[in-house]
């Protein structure tokens, strides 16, 4: 054990003794900054406007625009990535969400058999943009931030969607409508917003296709139909080659950001409790971790101890209790020193009561484990958070043991079901601009587009699992698109 792990803190002095109680170093400092490390409550997160906009200019290519901060200060997305990551319950929740969210992958299947397509340029288009990591990124941010903006990129001649992407809804803004022609959304921007790194001339702006005609407003520009206002066909095509397609899931009273259902944790005591008893069990442990253990010393102790060896110069005096202070830290707690001995005289009053120099009494046993306090409570508090965001414990394991009620595997099997099944709403919103490309390239006369999903089986099926699309009965397990 190093010597430098503990030391001795003063806490107090009857008569001629004082009382020293052994701590780890640093303990006190800890202790002071206590009250900051407990932080803010969570639901000072989700600081909303209350019904008010909240507009900021910004100049990018010389063009002004006006754009909707993702929070009053603009760091809310970076925020709740921070807190939800920041904590072991709601990351695992979150990353549950998101790998049940994904299922099978987005698949482009055929209309009739419900089977992968064996189209070659579907699979070429699959495999030249990373279809998979791109949908599983629009799992992240709808499980998120219950959005996700894909940016679709045209050929030269505009006659094909030659590339797809996901934009990472953390650095998403979107335009303020009423400050457009049209008072309508028509630009998206994209950058990092987050304070000391924002700079204007790198963030990009990306024409937002229509909300709920996205494929048909992508045909209006490219001169495809007619447009829907003025009834003509355009002579020639917009020039821009790269838009952006929203998805997002409707929620109360959304002007533009949604605010997800999970953010009730967030705004709910919950969250806070679990984080509080975490940090209390580990100051608990920390400060209980040395041999709990008074130590009384009688004052002229350590002049004794000078005395003795002949130790005249108060600078040395003073090098040589410190030692012998450490000395008394390494009988108590050194492993090294089992056996040993610590000596001390001890002299009798006039009237008869024994005076030690140095007593060493044992304050609580030795075999009792701190930190076991709050148990239940953090038991209780996991369960409320998981709930919030619609994972059962017993699937991330949040509530481990024999003792909690864990289910059979019938009934994890069909929780697990009934959790892939509740994901169809996000599967068909995340599939918007995949039923764009199809329509778009002219693919959708035979394909479509699915997301089957995982359904564990029982052991009498002969196979772990089987897939079931959304769309039909269940299929047998084909390969990927690419």
């Amino acid at each position: 054990m190093s010597k430098n792990e503990f030391t001795l803190a003063r806490t107090g002095k009857s008569g001629n003794t004082e009382h020293y109680r052994v701590v780890p170093q640093g303990v006190g400092r800890a202790v002071n900054s206590l009250a900051t490390e407990y932080g803010a409550n969570s639901s000072d997160v989700f600081d909303e406007d209350n019904g008010a906009v909240n507009v900021r200019p910004i100049t990018v290519g010389g063009v002004e625009y006006k754009y909707v901060p993702f929070g009053a200060d603009d760091m809310l997305p970076y925020r709740v990535r921070d807190i939800l990551l920041g904590n072991m319950i709601t990351a695992q929740c979150q990353s549950f969400n998101i790998l049940a969210c994904y299922g099978q992958g987005i698949r482009f299947v055929d209309r009739k058999t419900h089977k992968d397509t064996d189209d070659s340029d579907i699979r070429d288009f699959c495999l030249a943009n990373s279809l998979n990591e791109c949908f599983m990124e629009q799992c992240t941010d709808m499980k998120f931030y219950y959005f996700s903006v894909t940016c679709i990129i045209l050929s030269r001649d505009g006659k094909k969607i030659v590339q797809v992407r996901n934009k990472d809804a953390c650095y998403v803004r979107f335009e303020y409508a009423p400050s457009t022609q049209s008072g309508t959304i028509e630009h998206v921007f994209f950058g990092d917003f987050r304070i000391g790194h924002f700079e204007e001339d790198q963030i990009e702006v990306i024409p937002l296709l229509n909300y709920w005609d996205p494929l048909g407003d992508l045909e209006v520009r490219m001169g495809r139909r007619p447009d829907p206002v003025t009834g003509l066909i355009r002579k020639h095509p917009v020039r821009d080659r790269k838009f952006a397609i929203l998805s997002a899931m409707p929620t109360p009273g959304r002007q533009y950001y949604p605010v997800p259902y999970w953010s009730s944790a967030m705004r709910d005591a919950w969250l806070d409790i679990y984080r509080l008893i975490g940090i209390s069990k580990r100051f608990m442990i920390k400060n209980t971790s040395a041999p709990r253990v008074q130590i009384e010393v009688h004052e002229d102790y350590w002049e004794n101890v000078c005395d003795n060896e002949g130790i005249n110069d108060p600078e040395k005096r003073k090098q040589r209790k410190e030692k012998e202070k450490q000395n008394i830290i390494d009988f108590v707690c050194g492993v090294q020193n089992a056996g040993k001995a610590l000596v001390s005289s001890y002299y009798v009053d006039p009237n008869g009561k024994e005076n030690r120099m140095v007593r060493i009494n044992t304050i609580t046993d030795g075999s009792k484990k701190e930190g076991g306090n709050w148990s239940d409570d953090m038991e209780e508090a996991a369960n409320a958070i998981c709930f919030a965001f619609g994972v059962h414990p017993n699937l991330v394991g949040a509530t481990p043991g024999k003792s909690q009620m864990n289910n059979s595997g019938s009934d994890k099997r069909e929780l697990f079901t009934l959790k892939q099944a509740i994901e169809k709403p996000f599967h068909d919103v995340m599939s918007k601009p995949y039923h764009v490309i199809l329509h778009y390239n002219g693919w959708s006369d035979k394909y479509t587009v699915d997301v089957p999903m995982i359904q564990l089986t029982t052991l009498d099926e002969k196979k772990d699992q089987k897939k079931v699309s959304t769309d039909s009965n269940s299929i047998d397990n084909g390969d990927n698109n690419q």
